[in-house]
């Protein structure tokens, strides 16, 4: 349903999206994954339309997004990000808007308007007015806005953004219904939804594709080990107790933790979860358990090493040391800098408190 290849788009000098290639087909659920500024935005606006490509093709249901634009937009709902709504529009009087735009019959855009309002849980504010309504309000209404054509492909920026959890919850359950019906292509920064909603993710980072397939495929390979934690109080022998973990069948490796207390702890590395083997060892051996549970990668350590190159634990992500400007007054000393002084930027520069050379212009005489 969505064919894309080799697209790339440029602002001046910027590259925001850099020969991607992906491809979706009929009734997947995608998650469409990275950090800001990734070209997760970038690429769905040209996906949509909104925006060309500076290289690259797209085809959305055997259609080309540049050359046949209009058949694109009658396969397509879109949830942008930031929802465009009239409001000062009644809820029904802008579907009916919409309805119009899509050059729908009244009949059927009537009928349409009252489905997609029940689908979204605001079949009882039809009469009410948009600029009243809360932001998961509005925001479900969009949602409604891009169901009300009936579209064979889905395209939602951050479907969740404002709403509270519970209608979190209903607004999953609606994309699973739609993926019965039609392709969704998700972005969100809630990883936990895209977990339960999509049994696939797209990754970007710094406008390319970072990472591509189901998320228990990407977490393995990318993410961290699976281990079970053991926890006991295991008897003056931990050498045994060590010996004895290593041997069950699939353990791949036993690192030892050291003692806490009268406890001590112990990573049991394995592909699958061997807490009850462990657990009937601990039985049989007589160990007084503390702990015993099952580590394994998740999503957000997956993006965080897409990321930032490392795992979020605590203290894990780099804390940016203030370097002081010297051209701000301050009582305290300043250090040398021993950094190499960087090289005059190419170009206009328009400040003219910026120019080359370091020299500033005189304030006009009525400024001194």
């Amino acid at each position: 349903m969505i064919t894309v290849s080799h697209l790339t788009r440029r602002f001046g000098s910027l590259v925001a999206v850099d020969d991607v290639s992906f491809q979706l087909e009929r009734g997947e659920v995608v998650g469409f994954l990275g950090p800001n500024g990734a070209g997760k935005t970038t690429t769905m606006r040209m996906l949509t339309g909104f925006l060309p490509a500076t290289a690259g093709t797209i085809e959305i249901a055997g259609f080309d997004v540049l050359r046949e634009s209009l058949q694109v937009r009658r396969k397509l709902g879109y949830l942008p990000e930031a929802v465009p709504l009239y409001r000062e529009h009644r809820v029904e009087e802008m579907l009916a808007f919409q309805g119009q735009l899509h050059r729908m019959p009244r009949k059927q855009a009537r009928r349409r308007t009252d489905e997609v309002l029940e689908r979204v849980g605001l079949g009882d504010r039809k009469r009410s007015l948009i600029g009243r309504l809360s932001k998961g309000q509005r925001q479900r209404i969009g949602l409604a806005v891009a169901l009300l054509p009936d579209p064979e492909v889905l395209i939602l920026d951050e479907p969740t953004s404002g709403l509270d959890p519970l209608q979190r919850i209903e607004v999953r359950g609606l994309i699973r219904d739609l993926a019965q019906e039609r392709t969704v292509l998700l972005s969100s920064h809630i990883l936990p939804e895209i977990e339960a909603v999509c049994p696939r993710v797209i990754v970007m980072n710094r406008g390319s594709i970072a990472a591509d397939g189901t998320p228990e495929t990407l977490v393995h390979d990318l993410g961290s080990a699976t281990f079970v934690r053991v926890e006991a109080v295991v008897g003056p022998d931990a050498a045994e107790a060590l010996r004895l973990l290593t041997a069950i069948s699939g353990v791949q490796e036993v690192i030892d933790r050291g003692k806490t207390g009268i406890h001590h702890g112990f990573e049991v590395h394995c592909e699958e979860d061997l807490r009850e083997d462990v657990g009937a060892l601990a039985a049989h051996r007589g160990w007084a358990l503390r702990e015993l549970s099952w580590h394994r990668p998740t999503l957000e350590q997956l993006f965080a090493r897409i990321a930032f190159g490392m795992d979020p634990g605590p203290s894990s992500l780099p804390v940016p040391v203030p370097v002081p400007d010297p051209a701000v007054h301050t009582d305290l000393p300043l250090a040398p800098s021993t950094a190499p002084t960087p090289a005059t930027p190419t170009g206009y520069n328009l400040n003219p408190w910026e120019q080359p050379g370091g020299a500033r212009p005189e304030p006009p005489e009525d400024c001194r």
